[in-house]
């Protein structure tokens, strides 16, 4: 396999944009509008009425990135190390997921799902069932859950998985059988949260605007000049230009970096050059299918993933099949890593930190490879019935066979050691990104802000 090369650029790392004074200040500013900018700002608006909060975002409309380029799974905190952040807030996140949607009639779908094994595979889900079974619920959860199980799953021989789905290849001798796992409508789901935050009295929504420097504001007794910004405040310095060209700069009395792909690139702009965070882009394409092989399929079906060093280590899920909400069947993702152009570190053009805007693009040549991997479970699947649909990146903190990486909240500060006005950098929101949406807004809220912010 050919070496991936991380990107380790920083936020305005040609220096184009020179310091600009704030010229006015927000209690709370989240940079990325994804599904989890979202779901923070919504939480803030709620929980702060009374504080201004600014969600901005550069492009035209929310999601437009790993938000709306995903599997629409709401997962059900399966496959994840026990303690992991990962397993904890998809756990919980899959139940408000589903209570945000049955209140706000958000269309979803609980359709289950199938884990199928080969003979070499079964003790993988055995050993899934049986941590499922031990799983605790995570906090917050209403008191009535203790007596249940958080995630129940049921071992099925090859002959009660092929009852379920008839399609399935005659080398499935087990599966896992997970009935929480479900689809949603992301699309409506955002909307709904971008409804709350334009109904609430502080929320603000900002699209077509775009980042461009961000500085520590410390405490000074400098004059600013302006009658919005006290020289006493502390907090962050956030620059930004819209789509026309106009530059602005406000202080971000908190600032939560929720921008996905380029949640890094953020970051790196505090630390110096020996200290920045690698991104890797793992590019995920999709496929639709028009078929012989998967007559009434009902649930969704996903292999064994590939595991790397230890048995969490995987790098994807594998290419499954996922339904959408009409019932259309699609395959994927799949699994292909891309690197940034050569010199990507320290390319002297702007342009580079988007590169991966260039593999958004679908094409075929990805099907022969999606067939293979399909027809290991589902072997009546035509590669003539394979289009292809969409693609996805997710953003990643390891390299390929780095081990598994659970979700990471830092926390930076504009003054060292003093702790208040922080900086907090969501950092490899991958899958489950979409099903922890509202758990993640939860944490951050409830966990790591409500102690720094005054009421």
């Amino acid at each position: 396999m050919k070496t991936v090369k991380g990107f380790a650029r920083a936020l305005n790392d040609t220096g184009k944009y020179q310091y600009k004074a704030p010229e006015f200040v927000a209690d709370f500013v989240i940079i990325g509008a994804g599904v989890v900018g979202l779901a923070i700002a919504q939480r803030l608006t709620q929980k702060f009425p009374r504080k201004t909060t600014l969600l901005l975002e550069r492009h035209r409309k929310a999601g437009e990135e790993t938000s709306s380029r995903n599997s629409e799974v709401i997962h059900s905190g399966l496959y994840y190390p026990s303690d992991s952040l990962k397993t904890r807030l998809c756990l919980r996140g899959r139940d408000l997921l589903y209570e945000r949607c049955s209140t706000y009639n958000i269309p979803h779908l609980r359709t289950g799902k199938l884990v199928v094994a080969k003979h070499d595979q079964r003790p993988y889900i055995e050993k899934l069932h049986t941590k499922s079974l031990k799983l605790q619920w995570p906090p917050r959860s209403p008191p009535s859950s203790s007596d249940d199980f958080v995630l129940s799953t049921e071992l099925l021989s090859g002959e009660q998985a092929k009852a379920m789905e008839p399609n399935l290849s005659d080398h499935i001798v087990a599966a896992l059988w997970c009935p929480q796992t479900g689809i949603i409508d992301s699309h409506s789901l955002m909307e709904s949260l971008e409804k709350d935050i334009l109904d609430s009295e502080g929320g603000e929504l900002v699209y077509s605007t775009r980042v461009v420097r961000l500085d520590p504001y410390p405490r000074s007794s400098r004059t600013i000049g302006t009658p919005d910004v006290d020289a006493q405040e502390e907090g962050w310095v956030v620059q930004a230009v819209t789509g026309d060209g106009q530059e602005d700069a406000m202080l971000a009395r908190t600032l939560i970096n929720a921008s996905g792909l380029s949640s890094t690139l953020i970051l790196n702009a505090l630390l110096r050059k020996e200290d920045r965070i690698p991104m890797y882009y793992a590019r995920g394409s999709y496929a639709t299918y028009h078929g012989p092989g998967v007559s009434n399929v009902s649930h969704l079906i996903y292999p064994c993933p590939e595991t790397g060093p230890s048995v969490h280590a995987f790098q994807s899920l594998g290419t499954h099949l996922t339904l959408d909400l009409q019932g259309k069947v699609r395959f994927g993702p799949d699994l292909q890593w891309i690197s940034p152009p050569s010199g990507g570190l320290h390319s002297p053009s702007e342009e580079d930190v988007d590169f991966w805007n260039k593999e958004l693009v679908p094409d075929e040549s990805r099907l022969p490879q999606m067939h293979r991997a399909v027809v290991g479970y589902l072997p009546g699947v035509t590669l003539e019935g394979l289009s292809p649909d969409y693609v996805g990146l997710r953003p990643k903190l390891v390299p390929p066979n780095g081990g598994f990486q659970d979700f990471v909240f830092r926390t930076d500060y504009p003054t060292p050691g003093n702790q208040t006005c922080p900086m907090i950098s969501l950092l490899g929101i991958e899958s489950p990104g979409l099903t922890c949406s509202l758990s993640i807004a939860e944490h951050v809220i409830e966990d790591l802000l409500e102690s720094k912010v005054s009421m």
